[in-house]
């Protein structure tokens, strides 16, 4: 489990991010990118995302469960890059909880359509771009053993 402390630093630097760049590993070892709409860090040091279960990073994560998010904000110079584990969750209750009018297109039968699936992925990882050093820096207080 994630330090309260690290859990309330990454959410200040993905603070003003839309969307991450959810990076998973194909069956075949090749690496597949996509934007994921993002709400920030729950305080147990996970990310949640609704998906649908037939899509390609769903299946993608029920081989290879390592996944990697990046929030990138160029005119900023903000830069944050997240590896963890993805679990694949069946959960109506949180997928209300977590439901917002944005996922309609993706998902027309919202929060109770059966063909979706949260990907919960637990931070073992991060790090940012600090400017002011011009270097990248490891947040600490993530287990880099944790696995969901």
């Amino acid at each position: 489990m994630a330090q309260p402390d690290s859990v309330v630093r990454l959410n200040e630097l993905i603070q003003g991010f839309n969307l991450a760049i959810l990076t998973t590993v194909r069956p075949n070892g090749s690496l597949h990118s996509c934007p994921m709409a993002t709400r920030g860090l729950d305080a147990d040091g996970a990310f949640w995302f609704l998906a649908k279960d037939s899509s390609e990073k769903v299946e993608a994560v029920r081989t290879m469960q390592r996944v990697a998010l990046c929030f990138a904000d160029a005119a900023a110079n903000r830069y944050v890059s997240i590896s963890g584990f993805c679990e694949l969750v069946r959960d109506r209750a949180k997928a209300k909880a977590l439901w917002d009018a944005k996922y309609q297109t993706w998902l027309p039968g919202g929060a109770e359509d059966p063909s979706l699936v949260l990907m919960k992925i637990v931070v073992q990882q991060a790090e940012y771009w600090d400017s002011s050093q011009s270097r990248t820096l490891s947040l600490t207080g993530f287990d880099p053993t944790a696995m969901t």
